[in-house]
């Protein structure tokens, strides 16, 4: 069960503030209260949620347990700089209507997002894709409904960059201690 909390808890933490929770936001606040954009965007969540999963279970299968620690302190180190990266993404001005295009979008955005390269670590550590792959869809698709609930809320209400340095932060010296332990210098 815990690779399915763990994937839960830091999916939706990562997810806080990030480009695709934005961008759902900002379209919701454009086509008004559309549950075909919320629907495209829990979908979208949950496949890359699970290709991220899915990755993460063939990587495990090959790799020794340390190569597998040290590759989970990578992922753990791309999701903090992702985290920590600035958000500066544009309103968009006038979105298109197309769900299909909405979709890949958000597909585009999600599969290297901070969430997935948790998904990802965890299904590597854990070899237990199919929770951690349930966790990130779930954790995903709550982070976008929020997104979608609040609208244009989303970025007054909440300090949303410092929430995302503040977690980037976590992530680093979480990535430093496994790396350091997968190379045997702390236990």
């Amino acid at each position: 069960m815990s690779p399915l909390l763990f994937a839960l808890v830091g999916g939706f933490l990562a997810s806080v503030g990030a480009r695709d929770q934005l961008l759902i936001a900002r379209l919701r606040t454009a086509f008004g209260p559309s549950t075909s954009l919320l629907g495209i965007a829990m979908l979208s969540a949950t496949a890359t949620a699970f290709v991220a999963a899915w990755i993460g279970g063939e990587l495990s299968q090959i790799m020794s347990a340390s190569a597998a620690t040290m590759f989970v302190a990578f992922a753990l180190l791309a999701a903090a700089f992702e985290l920590g990266w600035p958000n500066r993404v544009a309103k968009p001005k006038e979105p298109t209507s197309s769900l299909g295009a909405v979709f890949i979008v958000l597909f585009a955005r999600q599969i290297t997002d901070a969430a997935r390269f948790i998904v990802l670590a965890l299904s590597v550590a854990l070899a237990s894709p199919m929770l951690a792959g349930l966790g990130g869809a779930i954790a995903g698709s709550a982070a976008l409904a929020i997104g979608w609930a609040m609208g244009e809320g989303l970025e007054k209400e909440l300090p949303l960059r410092k929430l995302r340095l503040i977690l980037a932060a976590i992530l680093a010296i979480a990535a430093i201690a496994t790396g350091l332990s997968a190379r045997e210098l702390i236990v």
